[in-house]
């Protein structure tokens, strides 16, 4: 009897989660191209399915013309990075407080192309992750293996070291508002997408080491991604996972129609 109830409550919990799909645009669309874009997902997404947020990440050229455009929209705004002081003589760096000025709620830390081009440590990004809070920003934090680390067997560890190091002394409170996005490196821009099991299993590996960090309660209420070649054709089967409560979406967000239909998956 305890056990079916405590089955229960983990299920309401879980249920309580929203559905959160975020779009990353990497380098992709000027402002032409951003504009015909946000005009195009504000008409299909001017209702949002019950308990699913949508976010759009474009490149920092198109932040203020999405602020623009969306006003009146139930799309949320993120950035694609930042940086931790809030101003200075830091050449080409954007600081939370000019995101926060062009209508940004959001901001990707840590994604792994950061990581591998420009060799961003768990420890800068731990950094970044704090001050973003601290400024009210919510940070979709991304963790995941390369092929190589995946081969080795060695996931499980590579994704807690990420873990623990990029939530390095953030409390209980802060890390209920962020997200954490599980992005294996071989699965991102390939077309080769982790299989829904192999993505609830780090997803709840993930899980799992937020509440040894700091309690079930709080690892509950952690919103979890899985990003990797997430397409409106594998979109339902992975989004409907125990674990999983979003996308961070590449390739596919390029186009309304195809983030629209992720969107609505997440239903």
């Amino acid at each position: 009897m305890a056990h079916r109830l405590i089955t229960h409550l983990l299920k309401d919990l879980t249920n309580m989660r929203t559905k959160i799909i975020a779009g990353n645009w990497k380098m992709y669309k000027d402002l032409n191209e951003s504009a015909e874009l946000l005009n195009g997902l504000k008409t299909k997404l001017a209702v949002l399915p019950n308990g699913v947020k949508a976010i759009v990440c474009p490149p920092f050229t198109s932040l203020a013309l999405a602020k623009t455009l969306l006003e009146g929209s139930p799309i949320a705004i993120g950035a694609q990075n930042m940086y931790h002081e809030d101003e200075g003589a830091f050449t080409a760096e954007i600081s939370p407080k000019m995101l926060k000025s062009v209508g940004c709620q959001y901001v990707i830390l840590g994604h792994s192309e950061r990581r591998q081009y420009f060799k961003e440590t768990n420890e800068f990004i731990n950094t970044k992750a704090k001050k973003a809070l601290a400024s009210g920003l919510i940070p979709i934090i991304c963790v995941g293996e390369t092929l190589e680390e995946r081969e080795k067997n060695i996931t499980d560890q590579i994704v807690s070291v990420q873990v623990k190091g990029c939530l390095k002394d953030i409390s209980s409170a802060d890390a209920e508002k962020l997200i954490i996005a599980y992005e294996p490196v071989w699965a991102i821009g390939t077309g080769k997408v982790a299989t829904p099991q192999q993505a609830q299993e780090v997803h709840q590996l993930i899980r799992k080491l937020i509440g040894q960090l700091y309690s079930w309660a709080t690892a509950e209420k952690v919103v979890l991604q899985y990003g990797g070649s997430v397409k409106p054709e594998n979109a339902k089967e992975l989004l409907h996972q125990p674990d999983i409560d979003g996308a961070l979406v590449g390739g596919a967000c390029l186009k309304a129609d195809s983030f629209a239909a992720i969107v609505q998956a997440a239903a």
